[in-house]
């Protein structure tokens, strides 16, 4: 077996673990909503005892009950939480997700330094290994803030996407490990690519917290679509303030990494080409990158900008980020045409 094979095979098993963490998370969110829920649940059979015995008429529907039964942040499953048994369930559930994901870390770093090995040069050169550690830096974000802060509540969309980018690397943008063409054989594509999926990982925690912004403050003004007893979950996770913060850091430190990303991909062009600019479509869409998140952290902070509008600043932000990976590699021709796919220019 080949090392570029053991690496492939390494990185299928992050994936599985990482499956299975996600899961986990879920189960652990579905539980914390369960328990939120209870109150709400118990509250109405009270209710229509007391209408009964009233003589008067059976109030129906939880969804009233649900909407002027809110859950204290930490309600459940934290200091003072809920019952012993949904605190067993929820811890339960949490210690697994966290171990598959310690697990499924474990496997993809390995199976990145591999990659490496195999190709003899770092592992970012092609759209399968830009998918390979870019996720990889957004788990390890993720682990990094865990140790820092209580914040395993993004496992599940943080896990999720790792989850889906690393099965779409795998099964439509895998290339067997290569070397480079002379123009990316330069120190430049350690320091210009390594900092841009940083970077990457950095805004997909950011729009994670951003994402459970957007549900918690809907779930706070009693949204029609949030009187369902499974958002009661919501109740359990920080204040928007909160999340909007906690991504609003994230962000601003992803930013400086990408606009050092911009900086340095100039001079690396002025190096390879003899210009530092020519209006390449990912160069285009990189500058595209860098000034939605700079008007992002200016409306925020010169602006007042708070609140949902902020969010859905950070996803559109996220979509461009996305685009600028996927869209223009697929749909564009240019000099940054590396996908190292079949049938590339």
């Amino acid at each position: 077996m080949s090392t570029g094979e053991l690496s492939t095979i390494l990185v299928w098993g992050a994936v599985t673990a990482y499956a299975v963490a996600l899961i986990a998370f879920a189960t652990d969110l579905a539980r914390r909503a369960e328990a939120a829920a209870r109150p709400a649940r118990e509250a109405a059979a009270t209710d229509r005892v007391e209408a009964q015995l009233d003589g008067g008429a059976v109030v129906s529907g939880e969804g009233a009950v649900l909407a002027r039964t809110r859950v204290a942040p930490g309600a459940v499953g934290g200091p003072g939480g809920a019952e012993d048994g949904a605190d067993r369930w929820v811890g339960r559930a949490l210690g697994i997700a966290m171990s598959t994901t310690t697990l499924g870390l474990a496997l993809h770093v390995v199976g990145a330094v591999l990659r490496g090995v195999a190709a003899g040069r770092v592992p970012w050169a092609n759209m399968y290994e830009f998918t390979l550690i870019g996720s990889l830096a957004a788990v390890v974000t993720f682990r990094v803030l865990c140790l820092r802060r209580d914040v395993r509540f993004l496992g599940t969309i943080v896990i999720g996407l790792s989850v889906v980018a690393l099965g779409l690397g795998l099964a439509a943008f895998y290339v067997p490990a290569d070397a480079v063409e002379p123009a990316l054989q330069s120190y430049w594509l350690v320091i210009h690519v390594s900092i841009a999926t940083i970077a990457t990982g950095l805004f997909t925690v950011a729009v994670a917290a951003s994402t459970l912004q957007l549900l918690k403050d809907s779930w706070e003004n009693a949204s029609p679509r949030m009187l369902s007893p499974r958002w009661q979950v919501l109740g359990t996770l920080p204040s928007v303030r909160s999340l909007e913060a906690l991504a609003f850091r994230v962000n601003a430190v992803g930013f400086v990494l990408w606009t050092f990303t911009v900086m340095a991909g100039a001079i690396w062009a002025e190096h390879a080409w003899g210009r530092y600019w020519g209006w390449d479509p990912k160069e285009v869409w990189s500058f595209v990158v860098w000034v939605v998140y700079a008007a992002y952290l200016h409306a925020r902070t010169t602006r007042g900008w708070s609140g949902r509008r902020a969010a859905w600043f950070v996803l559109v932000g996220y979509a461009t980020v996305i685009f600028n990976f996927t869209g223009v590699n697929l749909f564009f021709s240019g000099k940054h045409a590396y996908s190292g796919l079949p049938g590339e220019d």
